[in-house]
C-alpha cells in the first residue's frame, strides 16, 4: 500500500472489500467459465489455507450457479489456479491437475467440458452438444534469460498432456481453449511457440491485429513488480480445422530460437563465434554431439525442467541433418542460426508430454463444432490503447473477456508424428 500502512495483506478490511469488487465484476460479466490465476497470499498464509477468503469466492460464484476448481501452486507458494464453470452452460465432463513439479512450482488444470445447450447441425437436423477442452494456467516469471527455456517447457508440458488425454479417451476433434497469466509477450518464444501449433490469441483475433512488432505494443495487460507495463494474459484458441505440425518439432525450433538468443543478446557472440563455442576443440571445423551438449550445459539450457538428455538427443538429430555424426557450418546456419521457421526476439520484462503418441485421424469430409472469436475486450479501456491507468486498483492485471461463437468446420488430421 505505501510505507506508512504497510501492505493490504496486513489490513482485513482492504483485502476483504477488494476482493468482494473483483468478485462483483466476475459475476457482472455473467462469464460461461471463468479462469483466474489468484496471489492471494494473507500475513504469508496459503491463500487456499485461508477459509474466510475461499469462503467468500465459493459461496459467491456457488450462489450464482457456478461449480468451482481450485488447484494451489506446490511446495505452498502462497498462490494458485480457479476455474468457475456454470451449471447453466456447460457439464464438466472430466477435471485433471497438471503438477510440473519444477523450479516455478507451476500448475495448470485440464477440463474437458460439454455445452450444456444443444446446437442444430444444419445439414443431419440433429442436435449435438459440442464438447472442448479448456486449460487454466499461470507460468512463472521470466526473473532472468535462463528462465525463459523453464516457461517454454511448462507449455511443451501442457500441450503433450492435451495430446496425452486425447489419445487416452479416444476423442473426436474438438476446440481447445488456453487461458492464463503467460507472462511473457508477444514477442517471446512462447507466444511463437503456441502459433507455431495452430493457436491464435483471441484478443489479436478479435481486433485484427497481427504478430507484427508492431501491433505488439497495442494493448497491455499488465504492470508487474518491476513497474513495467505489457501484455501478459491471452486466451489461445486452436480450432480442429487447424493442420498442426507435430508438437516436438515445434519444441525443436523453439529450443534453437532461444538457444540463438542466448548466443547473440547475452553471450554477445556473432555468428562466427557462435559456431566456434558450438564446436569447441574440434580440429575439423565441426560441431560434434559432445562439444553440443557442453555448450547447452553452458547455455544454462540443461536441467530437468529445462533440457533433458533424451531431449538433446532428439536436438542432436534435428541439427545434424544428413545424420554423419557431426555438423558443419551450413548445418549449424540452418538449424540454429537462421531458420526460415523461428527467429527468436528477447521476451519482456514480465513473467515466459505426454507421450507423443498416434492421435485419432479423421476423413477429409468429416466436420465438427470449432469457435469464431465474436468479441474481445480488456478491462479497463485504457489498457487497450497501450496504456496503465493509475486509479485502476482493483488488480495488477486487466481482466480479458472473449466471447465465442460455435460454428461448424472440416476436420484437419493432425500431422503425425516422428517416430
Amino acid at each position: 500500500m505505501d510505507s506508512e500502512n504497510g501492505r493490504e495483506s496486513q489490513n482485513r478490511a482492504n483485502w476483504f472489500s477488494r476482493n468482494e469488487k473483483i468478485i462483483d465484476r466476475l459475476l457482472g460479466d455473467r462469464s460461461s467459465i471463468i479462469c483466474l490465476q489468484v496471489v492471494l497470499v494473507l500475513c504469508q498464509e496459503v491463500w487456499l489455507g485461508n477459509d474466510e477468503l475461499v469462503n467468500m469466492y465459493e459461496k459467491r460464484l456457488g450462489d450464482a450457479n457456478y461449480r468451482l476448481f481450485k488447484l494451489a501452486r506446490t511446495n505452498n507458494r502462497g498462490d494458485g489456479l480457479l476455474t468457475a464453470v456454470h451449471r447453466n452452460y456447460f457439464c464438466v465432463l472430466n477435471h485433471r491437475e497438471l503438477l510440473f513439479n519444477d523450479f516455478g512450482d507451476r500448475v495448470a488444470q485440464l477440463l474437458h467440458v460439454e455445452s450444456a445447450i444443444p446446437f442444430l447441425q444444419n445439414r443431419s437436423s440433429s442436435y449435438v452438444q459440442q464438447q472442448s477442452l479448456i486449460v487454466n494456467t499461470h507460468l512463472v516469471f521470466p526473473h532472468d534469460h535462463s528462465l525463459s527455456i523453464v516457461r517454454l517447457k511448462q507449455v511443451y508440458k501442457i500441450l503433450q498432456y492435451i495430446e496425452a488425454y486425447q489419445e487416452e479417451h479416444k476423442l473426436g476433434p474438438m476446440p481447445i481453449i488456453l487461458c492464463g497469466d503467460w507472462n511473457g509477450s508477444k514477442r517471446g518464444q512462447v507466444y511463437k511457440f503456441l502459433r507455431s501449433q495452430g493457436f491464435v490469441s483471441s484478443y489479436d483475433t478479435a481486433h485484427q491485429y497481427s504478430d507484427s512488432e508492431e501491433d505488439a505494443h497495442k494493448w497491455v495487460s499488465h504492470r508487474n513488480h518491476r513497474g513495467n507495463i505489457c501484455g501478459v494474459d491471452f486466451i489461445w484458441l486452436l480450432n480442429p480445422d487447424k493442420c498442426r505440425k507435430p508438437l516436438k518439432t515445434s519444441w525443436n525450433e523453439a529450443v534453437f530460437g532461444i538457444m540463438k538468443y542466448l548466443l547473440l543478446q547475452v553471450a554477445s557472440l556473432p555468428e562466427e563465434n557462435a559456431f566456434a563455442l558450438l564446436k569447441a576443440d574440434s580440429s575439423d571445423d565441426r560441431i560434434t554431439y559432445s562439444s553440443f551438449c557442453q555448450a547447452l550445459c553452458q547455455l544454462g539450457m540443461v536441467h530437468p525442467d529445462r533440457v533433458n538428455s533424451e531431449e538433446m538427443e532428439d536436438l542432436w538429430s534435428e541439427v545434424d541433418h544428413d545424420g554423419n555424426g557431426a555438423v558443419d557450418y551450413k548445418e549449424f546456419q540452418r538449424c540454429i542460426w537462421s531458420p526460415k521457421c523461428y527467429n527468436q526476439e528477447e521476451e519482456d520484462d514480465t513473467e515466459i508430454d505426454v507421450a507423443e503418441g498416434s492421435i485419432v485421424t479423421f476423413e477429409p469430409n468429416d466436420e465438427t463444432f470449432g469457435f469464431t472469436v465474436k468479441e474481445a475486450v480488456l478491462f479497463p479501456p485504457e489498457v487497450e490503447k497501450g496504456m496503465w491507468p493509475e486509479n485502476y486498483s482493483l488488480s495488477d492485471h486487466a481482466p480479458l473477456t472473449v466471447v465465442f461463437s460455435p460454428v461448424r468446420m472440416p476436420c484437419s488430421p493432425r500431422t503425425p508424428q516422428h517416430p
